[in-house]
């Protein structure tokens, strides 16, 4: 929590000042802001039935595990913002600060996160293949949620410009029930 925090106070700061960070500035702070690393954490106390020393440190170390996962949630947000949430300019994201530190215009710069996310995935699944202290049940979990966070924002984030398709799916998700007649 208090990685997040710092980093929560990090963007604050470059808001207040008028600051828009590099592109490799800005993801080595973002994937902390996004709480990947707080939901992983949490995850990894809630389903590991014998905990290890060896796992908690290295789960409090952040491996890439987790932070390849968590860059992956971040920048499926990032892509997730509409233009008119950039137009305003309220906090930087990864498309603003690839635009400002290249000159590329929005639709370029969305294209440029979507090969960072592609790569990305590349990293996090080789990752997966390595030999961690983690429990199986765990295991599992840091590529969910990255593939969580590529289907909910694949149409927006639902925050700067309201669509159906996101209403939708939380709707499917929370509040319409499962037709076990269909089953």
């Amino acid at each position: 929590w208090g990685d997040l925090c710092r980093a929560f106070l990090k963007e604050a700061k470059w808001y207040y000042a008028g600051y828009t960070p590099t592109l490799q500035e800005y993801l080595d702070n973002a994937w902390l802001s996004i709480s990947g690393q707080v939901i992983l954490g949490h995850a990894f106390f809630l389903v590991t039935n014998q905990l290890t020393e060896e796992a908690v440190r290295c789960c409090m170390e952040y491996p890439d595990l987790i932070r390849y996962s968590s860059t992956i949630l971040r920048l499926a947000d990032d892509l997730g913002t509409s233009s008119d949430e950039i137009a305003r300019g309220d906090t930087p994201k990864s498309i603003q600060c690839y635009m400002h530190e290249t000159g590329a215009t929005e639709q370029e710069a969305r294209e440029h996160v979507r090969y960072l996310i592609h790569e990305t995935w590349k990293k996090l699944n080789a990752e997966i293949l390595k030999p961690y202290p983690f429990s199986k049940k765990f295991m599992g979990i840091p590529m969910d949620l990255a593939r969580t966070a590529q289907c909910f924002y694949e149409a927006g984030d639902a925050y700067g410009i309201q669509d159906q398709e996101t209403h939708g799916r939380l709707a499917s998700l929370f509040v319409k029930p499962i037709p076990l007649q269909d089953i």
